[in-house]
């Protein structure tokens, strides 16, 4: 069997004009590794919401990466100041990996 090792899969959902945030943040603290998602629609706090294509209004992607537990940490120091402010939505959970140096 092929061997796994744990690691922190982290996720922030971001209105796309500031997705550069995260991905700053990311880089300051060593993860260079990840993905940025389309999310079409969805409801939270403030109600519904899906992406308008055409004036581009509420377009929210998803911020995704797998990092080791030191470096996700720290993420989440760099970005808790910027979460109300920014309107962040950021979840950190673990997961089995294969390769685990790579994060």
């Amino acid at each position: 069997m092929v061997e796994t090792v744990t690691r922190k899969r982290i996720e922030i959902l971001v209105d796309k004009p500031l997705a550069g945030v995260p991905i700053r943040a990311a880089a300051d603290v060593g993860i260079a590794g990840y993905s940025l998602v389309p999310v079409q629609s969805g409801s939270g706090r403030h109600g519904n919401w899906r992406n308008d294509r055409i004036s581009g209004a509420e377009n929210k992607v998803l911020f995704l990466t797998i990092a080791s537990e030191e470096k996700a940490d720290a993420l989440v120091d760099a970005l808790a100041p910027k979460l109300d402010s920014h309107s962040l939505l950021l979840t950190v959970s673990d997961v089995q990996v294969v390769r685990g140096e790579r994060f």
